[in-house]
Order: structure tokens, then sequence, then C-alpha cells
């Protein structure tokens, strides 16, 4: 019987320990490896290419994102569920962009962590069914806030262009538009998103998911 091999990594030994405990009650699965942090993951990973990765998304050094990006960018097939809690809902897109193909909260029962295993190995995707429910919270919230923010197609458009570094008037030579037009549509978006200056309005921008650069 083939099994299921499966690489750990997590910056806690008490979890990663626990983890190959819990997973050593399944007959067909195997942890055939682990790592602390993204660069020992990245280290170890020629030899376990063909693994499930449960990896961790906050971990020193190298992020679970950086990490996974890295790994499925040499090993295009590699599948990484990623261990999460409920605080880094900030980074669930990131993971999923990195070629993350399921989300586990790392307070998961075993019947769940063998269900999303075995999900993925058979070529699926799986979210622990409180994730999907913050993600789908957080979407609806960011949809609101552009609601109340009343952004206009060219102000949003302004927006991501400020974003990306660009000056007032490299904006209007872009768009086509005057200066004085590109002017107006900052003082616009500073009011609106109550920002002091362009710095404040980028991180706001970013924060809150009004523009992906």
């Amino acid at each position: 019987m083939k099994k299921i091999k499966i690489f750990i990594a997590d910056d806690h030994n008490l979890f990663r320990d626990g983890l190959k405990l819990l997973l050593g009650s399944f007959s067909d699965m195997e942890v055939a490896g682990e790592a602390s942090n993204g660069k020992e993951l990245l280290d170890k990973i020629d030899d376990h290419s063909d693994n499930i990765v449960l990896l961790d998304i906050d971990m020193p050094e190298m992020s679970g994102i950086e990490a996974a990006e890295k790994a499925t960018g040499k090993y295009p097939d590699l599948k990484i569920i990623a261990l999460s809690m409920f605080g880094d809902a900030e980074y669930y897109y990131g993971m999923i962009e990195a070629g993350a193909k399921g989300f586990l909260l790392k307070n998961s029962n075993i019947t769940e962590v063998e269900k999303a295993i075995r999900t993925v190995e058979e070529g699926g995707s799986y979210f622990s069914p409180e994730l999907l429910f913050e993600v789908v919270k957080n979407i609806r919230k960011i949809k609101e806030r552009m609601n109340m923010l009343d952004l206009t197609e060219r102000e949003t458009e302004i927006l991501y262009h400020i974003c990306k570094g660009m000056s007032n008037q490299e904006v209007a030579d872009l768009l086509n538009l005057s200066k004085r037009t590109v002017d107006k549509h900052r003082s616009n978006l500073l009011a609106k998103t109550n920002s002091k200056n362009t710095a404040s309005l980028v991180v706001f921008a970013i924060k809150n998911k009004l523009v992906k650069i």
C-alpha cells in the first residue's frame, strides 16, 4: 500500500510533535520530514517534492507565503495545506496565490486534518468551514467599505497608480489627463479615506485591499 507522505513545516516543536503523533495513527500516512522555518523547508524539500506539505503561515526567517511561492515555483505539483490561526486572515489570499491547496485551523481535530490531507492528496482543495466563513465575511466587508467610500472608477484607477509610486504628473501623462484633474481626484481620495497624505493613503488602500499591487 502506497503511503501518503507528509512534510510538516512549523516553528513550534510541540505542535510538530503532536501532529506527528496524531498522523501516526493512520497506517497509510507517513511523516517524511519536518522543518522549523521557511528556509529549512526549502533546503529539505528537494527530497520530499512529492509530499503534502502542512505549512505554517507565520514562521521566522521566511514566512509561509514566501516559502510556498518558492517551493511551488520549483515544484508546481507540490500540494501545500496552510496551517492558520483566525488572526491570519489577511494572509489567506497571499497563500492561495502562492499555490496553497487548502487551509486548516491549527486547533482542528484529527478528523478534519485527515479529511484535508486525503482531499488534497486526491487532487482537490480543502478549506476549514470556519476559515471560509472568515474569508467571505472579509470580502463582504471590503465591498461594503468600497460602497461606503463611494469611489468612482476613475478614482480607483488613480488610487492604483498612486500606490504603484507614481506622481500626480506621471498619472496624468499615463491617463491623458491634466495634472489639475489628477490633483483633484487625489484630494477626493484623501478626503474619502480620511488620509492625511499620500503615504497614509497608500497604507489605507493596501490594508483595506482597495487595490491589488
